[in-house]
């Protein structure tokens, strides 16, 4: 679905991201994880088309994201980012309606009404519609921008296949919301919807996670097809931190530090 081949980043002498080459496949939930300037949002940029590559070539659906349009491209993926500075006075309905923006001119349709409708109650939002946004405390505002990129990437349509990346989706929730954030991100796996987030907490990443790839210092060293058998040594290596895996009867196993 979504392919880096032989990509890096630079910023000035800087190498970001060195050579990497990684495919995220259809219809999964799939977890970038590392430390602090490992280059993981460098790497969601570039696959999102929001940054060019040095060298190498990003690839949506074996076309490379050059060839897109920014139309195509907005329709095809959206992107919840970590922070969005909005300089006028909006409402939440009105954040949310500017992911239907790539579909309308003029007036949403009746679906485009529909869809923005549909999101907010999946991100339970709804009751905020007529709000301020810039009223609203960070994690409100959190779930808000959520609705607004599902509703880019209309969840309700099991149509083409589309990506929606998450840029550290959940640091401003609290654990019921961090949890109904990410069981709605992989409950729209089933309507051919890749995920490909950002996450810092490993046992959410083993929980909801599909596959998890481990970046450090720019470059990708472990890619695991089976989240549960991340081990202390893998840990070590990508965290510096020590920790015991332990596994509570047949659930995920879970890691404490």
């Amino acid at each position: 679905m979504v392919e880096a081949r032989q990509v890096t980043f630079k910023a000035g002498n800087q190498i970001i991201l060195q050579e990497t080459s990684v495919l995220f496949e259809k219809g999964m939930f799939h977890v970038i994880m590392g430390s602090n300037g490992a280059g993981k949002s460098t790497l969601m940029r570039l696959l999102a088309g929001d940054e060019n590559p040095s060298s190498g070539i990003i690839f949506l659906e074996n076309k490379p994201l050059a060839r897109f349009s920014r139309r195509e491209l907005a329709i095809k993926r959206s992107v919840l980012s970590q922070q969005y500075n909005i300089s006028f006075p909006h409402t939440v309905r009105e954040i949310v309606t500017m992911g239907r923006y790539p579909y309308f001119s003029g007036r949403p349709s009746v679906k485009d009404i529909n869809t923005i409708s549909s999101t907010m109650q999946m991100m339970d939002v709804d009751h905020l519609a007529n709000r301020q946004y810039h009223t609203l405390s960070g994690g409100e505002a959190q779930k808000v921008q959520m609705a607004r990129v599902l509703a880019q990437i209309d969840p309700g349509s099991y149509g083409e296949p589309k990506v929606l990346f998450l840029d550290e989706p959940v640091s401003h929730l609290d654990i019921r919301f961090q949890y109904q954030l990410l069981e709605a991100a992989k409950k729209l796996c089933e309507r051919n919807i890749t995920v490909i987030a950002i996450l810092h907490d490993i046992n959410l990443a083993m929980t909801f996670g599909e596959r998890i790839v481990f970046l450090k210092s720019g470059k990708l060293i472990y890619d695991l097809p089976e989240p549960g058998k991340v081990s202390a040594e893998i840990i070590k290596e990508v965290f510096d931190m020590p920790a015991r895996i332990i596994y509570p009867g047949e659930h995920v196993p879970v890691v404490i530090f």
